[in-house]
């Protein structure tokens, strides 16, 4: 069984799953479960079934048989359609299924004979993922739905409380970077493995400019190009893969990015900040001066085209609201319609825009600026916060939106203190400040030191459960002491040093990530830190 899923990691890194120029239509069944691309696995011998969803680049088809006649069969009609790779088959001893955990998205009992537990389905599909049977059959699956369409019933596994989308660069429209995620834990075992295996050489631009995640599939921008030259050509596009097993959905080119030849490695800042994902819709500029599209997240499919948005710099969407920051400006959109709610001349600095339900708020000039989210109008400008006079093309600063409070780590001391080669200088001493700010007002409440946290990034700030984190991650000669405030009054609740001695290095060009159990900063990779222990 091990055999199997490391073939089956095998087949998705090869990248032959590429979207078909002609996309046939789904067999009745795929549309009975509702599944939309994905890993499916076919239970019996039932060949002919298996090369109509296989036909579909979206899919991945892995059928199961019982006995070594019947995989005969199936492999010889997949090879006479030139679909192996796409579908392939196998013996398994009808009980057990060769899969990691939540990793399938259909499996199809076809007759409805199959002797699998209920608890071995259960266990391999993913969340949203179906078990689909003949409608006179019926399984024994806790808290699962069901929904009959014609001769067949799809019962599909709930989505658990405990895990989270990932639908900004910084998590959210409040650019707090923490996952409301207890599952995200030190890996234990290799879910899939996709491709491209490498990119190109790190002393130029990065090929992995940006990546989300929403309703089971992750998106994200990347060079493809190959990557034995640095000056080969880019290639850059947009991909769509299934988050649970690697398949690949569909893929967008990209006519003209960032510049790849940019460079020590990550490019601009605000890169990562053009795409977004929620639900059923990818919000993205498909040209680095292009206008915002909205995409079909299961097809890749231009949904709609925005005017008046070109050229979009940053995205940001809250609640069937698209924000687009411009140059010259900031337009608040109906992300259905397209229609413009608001527009203002006022110009947010890159990286500081944060929304919630009632606020629109960013840096513009040395002031933190408030709007009223439904109609554009100024609620309150604070005083001149601390910033640096020019910020450096890979670092922008931290805004976050944390209920009735407003974060601010402007890097007015660590941006200004670069080597020739414009990275930062190994000074221990050296601290910026975190600011908290009325949400409601934008009277300054509370102040304190914020430590170097970035190397050719920004820096880091986390909100977790009220307590704000930050730690000094950038030299490899600082200890790596992490401070956790209050959100309200700026108290220290905690403070700590590291418990293990790491290896001397510099941080990893990375901005750091983190969940309501973690902190994952990138100082030599990724390390987990648990703030409670």
């Amino acid at each position: 069984m091990r055999l199997r899923s490391v073939i089956l990691a095998a087949l998705l890194s090869t990248g032959l799953f590429s979207q078909a120029q002609d996309v046939p239509a789904a067999p009745k069944p795929i549309e009975a479960s509702g599944i939309k691309g994905g890993l499916v696995v076919i239970v019996g011998d039932h060949a002919d079934w298996s090369l109509q969803v296989g036909a579909n680049a979206s899919y991945l088809v892995h059928v199961l048989v019982t006995d070594q006649a019947a995989v005969d069969r199936t492999r010889a009609a997949i090879q006479a359609k030139g679909l192996y790779g796409r579908v392939s088959a196998d013996r398994f001893d009808g009980v057990h299924l060769p899969y990691v955990d939540n990793l399938v998205n259909l499996v199809f009992d076809v007759d409805g004979t199959s002797k699998v537990p209920a608890g071995e389905i259960e266990r391999v599909l993913a969340p949203r993922g179906v078990y689909l049977v003949p409608k006179d059959v019926k399984p024994s699956l806790a808290g699962f739905g069901a929904k009959t369409t014609g001769d067949l019933t799809a019962y599909s596994k709930p989505v658990p409380p405990n895990i989270d989308d990932w639908t900004h660069f910084l998590h959210g429209s409040d650019n707090n970077a923490v996952a409301r995620d207890s599952v995200v834990a030190p890996p234990k075992h290799m879910q899939w493995v996709g491709s491209p295996r490498y990119g190109r050489h790190h002393d130029k631009m990065s090929s992995f400019s940006a990546a989300v995640s929403a309703k089971g599939r992750v998106f994200y921008i990347i060079d493809e190009a190959p990557p034995f030259s640095v000056l080969t050509a880019p290639e850059w596009r947009l991909v769509a893969r299934d988050a649970f097993n690697g398949t690949l959905l569909w893929r967008r080119k990209i006519e003209t990015w960032f510049n790849d030849l940019f460079p020590y490695k990550s490019g601009p800042a605000h890169l990562p900040r053009k795409l977004v994902a929620d639900g059923d819709r990818v919000y993205v500029t498909l040209l680095i001066d292009g206008p915002a599209l909205a995409l079909d997240a299961a097809t890749g499919e231009t949904v709609m085209t925005y005017e008046g948005t070109k050229p979009a710099d940053e995205l940001v969407y809250s609640n069937a609201v698209l924000f687009v920051r411009k140059e010259n400006g900031l337009l608040a959109l109906d992300a259905v319609s397209g229609k413009r709610l608001w527009k203002t001349d006022r110009a947010p600095e890159s990286g500081t825009l944060a929304v919630d339900d009632a606020h629109t708020v960013f840096l513009e000039g040395n002031r933190i600026i408030c709007l009223d989210r439904k109609d554009g109008k100024l609620c309150w400008q604070s005083e001149p916060v601390p910033r640096p006079k020019k910020y450096h093309v890979r670092f922008n600063p931290i805004l976050i939106l944390h209920k009735d409070v407003v974060l601010w780590a402007g890097g007015e001391k660590s941006v200004g203190h670069k080597d020739h080669q414009g990275n930062y200088s190994w000074f221990k001493d050296i601290n910026d400040t975190v600011n908290a700010l009325s949400a409601e007002t934008g009277k300054l409440l509370w102040s304190a030191p914020h430590p170097l946290s970035g190397y050719a990034s920004s820096e880091d700030l986390f909100v977790i459960n009220d307590t704000v984190w930050c730690g000094e991650t950038t030299s490899g000669h600082a200890v790596g002491h992490f401070t956790g405030y209050d959100y309200k009054t700026g108290k220290v609740v905690k403070a700590f040093d590291p418990d293990v001695k790491t290896y001397w290095f510099h941080h990893r060009c990375h901005r750091g990530k983190a969940t309501e159990r973690f902190i994952m900063p990138s100082r030599t990779g990724i390390e987990y830190i648990d703030p409670k222990t």
